[in-house]
């Protein structure tokens, strides 16, 4: 683990949560490996060898094996290479983390584990003695009667394992077809970029009726925020603030709010509430729906990861409507909003930018305002001031003597003076060149228009934004549903329309990803074979990838997790452990039969040796994987989909390689054996 640190360290890797969860599983492969090799060692020395001589045969025997399934553990992590954006920074440290600590777990196992076992085990037959002549501790006991029930356990594993190697061919074809009934469930299967964490937050985007006056908003958010009282618990709420209209200033770039009728509200939650965010949100929403249905709302997480994740979009799928012609692209957004809106799994779909926002439109006279001594900007000046404000910094400010601080002069008309378009027509002009009263009517039209709220543009091109958010974390079954509707739906001429935001970016790193996967393993099977100098066993060994593929998709269906970046970490970091399991059985029964054993023997024998070592390494990996695959920890939601994959795959894997690869160990040398008899001359057999 030092090492693992200090090299982190050189290379100027953050050691955060997901490196540390990757060193908590490259330690149990290091309890692993030294099982693997001290129950060899304890083997040798139950046939009669001297400590010394067992340590050192023993370590030679499995140091092959050993190898390999380091070099699995290793080569597996190869996808990483293929993420970008976010994924590739949250990972590519887990992945040095891990492949350090492996060829360190390595060089322990086979050094300094043998070491100890050469200099501090006492022979057998001394133990033996040392036992009889000394009453039995409990601990003795304990691991008598343990022995002794294991014994049994491998008697009846024994006779099963005979019944499938009685049967090869029905075992292998039967769980082949089981395999491919396994993906009956994928449907059942969401998909998503990254887990669904809470945030103890949320932000609900309210938008009334367009021209709704600021007073009324005001009155809406109250009534809003009376909701959010009822029905997040006391104990659970901290804040709530609001934010109400928009402002004509620096402060209109710092608020998602585009008209007197919009607000932002923000729910503050306790660190420790005891329901999650996600069913407030729910909750909320179903209440304002119910006693608000005029207003539209929009709700966010408010976290810091979906940020990050959604590249500051407010929403993990936007479909971007583009064109020049606004009232086009308005009429085809508020067309694809309506059929999104009924999509399943969907429960917000929100369009920022509405058109019918009520303005006033001032239409100058320029050739009468230039006769009365007036430009159209200072027509428009005399008109902002009167509206707003006019904030003068340089020269018209004042410096307080005694602080030094600066006062800007702000110069406005009374709220009440302006209550009508006739007092706005009505009101008087200043300028320098004004030899007369002059009032606005004289010198402009005013009518009343509607106009857009906000203008967007992405890539020069004015754009309406549709915003959806999914029901729950699967955003796949969505996307896949929007997709549809967009490729049904007429596009008027000149227009676009582009899906974009987290779902662009999931799509692009599962396609990758997938290759480097299927890469993973080639390359899996190439270092095998020249390993084993032999193309037979390690396609025996990548049998075990399917047994663990089985528990993955059962895991994945029935716990309700979804498929995103940490599920297919998990099945990457899977491979190299149910990978070493298939190895441990082929590489003996290979070693059994060169001792003169018959293949049934062989593979029987290996099969009842190695099964110790596979349940302890496994089991320890998967009960060290609970609380995290229960979420028992802060945080934990996060990482919960990859212990999950672990466990369910390593279960699976537990289950079926030791039948599935001893009768397909079978069933292939049989086949050479009937081959290779064919091939010898007639005098021969």
């Amino acid at each position: 683990m030092l090492i693992t640190f200090f090299v982190l360290h050189s290379a100027n890797k953050t050691i955060n949560s997901m490196v540390l969860s990757g060193l908590a599983l490259a330690f149990s492969r290091l309890i692993d490996d030294s099982v693997v090799v001290l129950e060899n060692i304890y083997r040798h020395m139950e046939l009669g060898e001297d400590p010394r001589d067992a340590a050192v045969n023993g370590a030679n025997e499995v140091a092959l094996p050993v190898l390999a399934i380091m070099l699995v553990a290793v080569v597996v992590f190869f996808p990483v290479t293929f993420l970008f954006g976010v994924s590739k920074y949250l990972f590519s440290a887990l992945a040095l983390a891990v492949v350090i600590a492996l060829f360190a777990s390595y060089f322990d196992a086979v050094t300094v584990v043998p070491l100890f076992c050469a200099y501090f085990l006492k022979p057998i037959h001394v133990l033996d003695e040392e036992s009889a002549n000394s009453p039995k501790s409990w601990s003795e006991r304990f691991h008598a009667g343990f022995n002794a029930r294991f014994e049994r356990m491998l008697n009846v594993y024994e006779r099963w394992v005979r019944k499938a190697l009685d049967r090869p061919r029905e075992v292998v074809w039967g769980f082949a077809i089981f395999f491919l009934l396994c993906f009956v469930f994928t449907p059942l299967i969401g998909v998503a970029f990254f887990p669904r964490a809470d945030a103890g937050q949320f932000v609900i985007n309210v938008k009334a009726p367009t021209g709704t006056r600021i007073e009324l908003t005001n009155d809406y958010i109250k009534q809003v925020e009376d909701i959010i009282r009822k029905v997040v618990k006391p104990s659970d709420l901290t804040t709530i603030v609001s934010n109400i209209g928009v402002f004509p200033d620096l402060s209109a770039l710092f608020t998602p709010n585009s008209g007197m009728h919009t607000a932002t509200v923000n729910v503050g939650l306790k660190e420790d509430h005891s329901v999650s965010s996600f069913v407030y949100m729910r909750e909320v929403r179903e209440q304002i729906t119910k006693q608000l249905p005029q207003l539209r709302t929009y709700f966010q997480s408010g976290g810091l990861v979906d940020a990050v994740l959604n590249q500051g979009m407010p929403a993990p799928i936007d479909v971007q409507v583009s064109g020049m012609d606004l009232k086009t692209g308005d009429a085809l957004a508020q067309n694809l909003a309506r059929q999104i809106q009924k999509v399943p799994g969907v429960s917000d779909v929100y369009i920022p930018q509405d058109m019918d926002y009520p303005a006033l439109q001032l239409n100058v006279n320029r050739e009468r305002a230039s006769q009365l001594g007036l430009s159209p900007k200072e027509v428009v000046d005399n008109v902002i001031t009167a509206l707003t404000s006019d904030v003068m910094i340089a020269p018209s400010y004042w410096v307080d003597p005694k602080t030094g601080n600066n006062y800007f002069v702000s110069v406005q008309y009374p709220e009440n003076q302006v209550k009508s378009i006739d007092d706005l027509k009505a009101m008087p002009l200043r300028s320098p060149n004004l030899k007369m009263p002059t009032f606005l009517s004289q010198v402009a039209d005013v009518t009343q228009i509607q106009t857009p709220t906000e203008v967007d543009h992405y890539q020069l091109q004015r754009t309406f934004d549709v915003y959806v958010a999914p029901t729950g974390e699967d955003i796949g079954g969505p996307a896949k549903a929007i997709s549809k509707i967009i490729a049904n739906t007429q596009v008027p001429p000149n227009i676009r329309v582009d899906v974009r935001g987290l779902v662009v970016t999931m799509e692009s790193s599962f396609k990758s990803f997938g290759l480097g996967l299927l890469l993973a393993i080639l390359l899996v099977y190439l270092i095998l074979v020249a390993q084993f100098a032999s193309f037979t066993d390690p396609f025996l060994i990548v049998l075990a990838v399917p047994t663990g593929l089985v528990g993955v998709i059962f895991t994945l269906a029935f716990t309700g997790t979804t498929l995103n970046i940490q599920s297919l970490m998990g099945i990457v970091m899977l491979q190299g452990m149910v990978v070493s399991n298939s190895i441990l059985i082929v590489d003996f029964a290979n070693v059994l039969r060169s001792q003169g054993h018959t293949l049934v023997e062989a593979v029987a024998h290996a099969c009842r040796i190695r099964l110790r070592p596979i349940l302890m390494t496994s089991l320890a990996t998967v009960v060290g994987l609970l609380p995290m695959a229960f979420k028992l920890e802060t945080g934990s939601e996060a990482y919960a989909p990859l212990a999950r994959v672990i466990i369910g795959g390593l279960v699976s894997s537990i289950i079926l390689t030791i039948f599935v690869v001893p009768a397909a160990y079978l069933l292939i040398y049989q086949r050479r054996a009937a081959l290779n008899i064919e091939s010898l001359p007639e005098e021969a057999h």
